[in-house]
């Protein structure tokens, strides 16, 4: 498991297929984007917070599926297939402190702890990709640790103020595998 970290219900429509070039070759460029998390119980929800608002910040070319996966069931699993790349937003504990960023390569082997009872639906819907080979060599989770997972529907405010950085990393992954993603025109 390799764990980078930082301080700190919609989708796109679907795929065209744009081309793109890899180590291997050509290939098919086909992203999914998902937010996981329970937005009842505040730091919980912001994966599903994060991709609202990369949604209201961001048009996202037709390679890109944007999916507010809530609190994950095995309906997710057909969302995995044929996917180039999977980036999954989500609040994760690593020990850090409230607010800080992580980047983990390896979601499966980090999802095997089963820390929370989303993430064990996560581990889940990706040990029966694997097994169906529905899994795509190219994926991330971007976390953030929580602080509070009271009921709430708000972020605590470490988490609020260090959500745009981590939509700003997820982004930055975007535009690095060559997906062209343009802010939106925000009204002054």
């Amino acid at each position: 498991m390799n764990l980078n970290q930082t301080e700190s219900n919609g989708k796109c429509p679907e795929s065209n297929k744009q081309q793109f070039l890899n180590d291997s070759g050509p290939s098919i460029l086909n992203v999914l984007i998902l937010g996981i998390g329970n937005i009842l119980l505040s730091d919980e929800g912001a994966g599903v917070r994060a991709v609202e608002e990369l949604q209201r910040r961001y048009d996202c070319p037709d390679s890109v599926e944007i999916v507010d996966g809530g609190t994950v069931g095995f309906e997710l699993l057909s969302y995995f297939e044929d996917r180039s790349h999977i980036l999954i937003i989500d609040a994760v504990k690593t020990g850090n402190k409230p607010g800080t960023i992580v980047r983990i390569d390896d979601p499966p082997a980090f999802l095997q702890k089963k820390i929370s009872p989303h993430q064990i639906g996560l581990a889940d819907v990706m040990g029966i990709a694997i097994i169906t080979d529905n899994m795509p060599q190219n994926i991330a989770l971007f976390g953030i640790e929580p602080k509070d997972l009271s009921t709430s529907l708000n972020l605590s405010t470490e988490i609020a103020k260090n959500l745009s950085r981590l939509i700003d990393m997820v982004v930055a992954e975007l535009k690095d595998i060559g997906v062209d993603v343009q802010p939106k025109n925000q009204p002054f």
